[in-house]
Formats: C-alpha cells, structure tokens, sequence
C-alpha cells in the first residue's frame, strides 16, 4: 500500500493553478514528490487534478491499494459518494478518477487537516507559481 497526499489550488479561484501530490511508503517513507502547474483554474479543479496525477503514478507503477489523503473536504465527500458532483467543471475530472481507481484496485479516501497535508500543500503552491509565471509570458 502507497499513501497520497493530494492538494491543489488557484490564486484568485480561478487564478493561476496547480497540484502537488506526495507518494509515501505505508510507513511514512517519502517514495515521490510532483507537481503540476495546469493554467486557470478554480481549487476544486486543481484538487481533482491532483487526485487524477496520484492514481495515474500508483497505476503505472503498479500499486494496487492506495490511501489518499486529501485536505479538500468536498473531493473527499464526492469521492466517497456522499456529495453529489454537480459543478460541470468538476464532473469529467470526477469520472476519470473513478475510472483510475477502478483500474488501480483499492483506493481509501481520508480528509485530513491542511497541517497534515504540508508537504502536497507546499508542492502545489511551487506549481501555481510556475503557472503564475508562465501566464504572464505569454
């Protein structure tokens, strides 16, 4: 079993945007870090963003369980089914991360404290930087 801890956001929602996603071993050990810079978005899409890159890494790399921790209340909520997805930004983001789950095997969702969540927290504010950056070139 690998942890995710997902987390995404945009500054000014929608803003620039951006997910970090932390791959850790069930013990804690660190296995990976990324992040994603995704243009304009609102920090719903950014939190989905962030769920669809972990399951996409746990798939390929051949993890069939998976424990994502997520501070996002709501993503968690939909996740579970408790939520409905009525927003229709958020509904082809919502379908693919069910379909990756069913193909990794056994995902778990928690929602956890944004304390908890610092170091996906500390990677998606490095990508809405990068995307902060990259608007203002163009």
């Amino acid at each position: 079993m690998i942890v995710a801890y997902i987390d995404g956001g945009a500054r000014g929602n929608p803003g620039p945007a951006g997910y970090g996603v932390r791959i850790e071993q069930a013990d804690g050990t660190p296995v990976e870090e990324f992040c994603g810079a995704i243009g304009v978005a609102t920090n719903n899409v950014a939190e989905y963003q962030g769920l669809v890159a972990a399951l996409e890494w746990a798939r390929t790399h051949g993890h069939a369980t998976v424990h994502v921790r997520s501070d996002s209340l709501l993503l968690v909520q939909q996740m579970l089914g408790n939520y409905k997805v009525k927003h229709p930004g958020l509904q082809p983001l919502y379908g693919k991360a069910r379909l990756l789950a069913h193909d990794v095997g056994r995902v778990r969702y928690e929602h956890v404290r944004r304390e908890a969540n610092k170091h996906a927290d500390r990677l998606a504010n490095a990508a809405m930087d990068a995307a902060r950056v990259s608007g203002s070139e163009s």
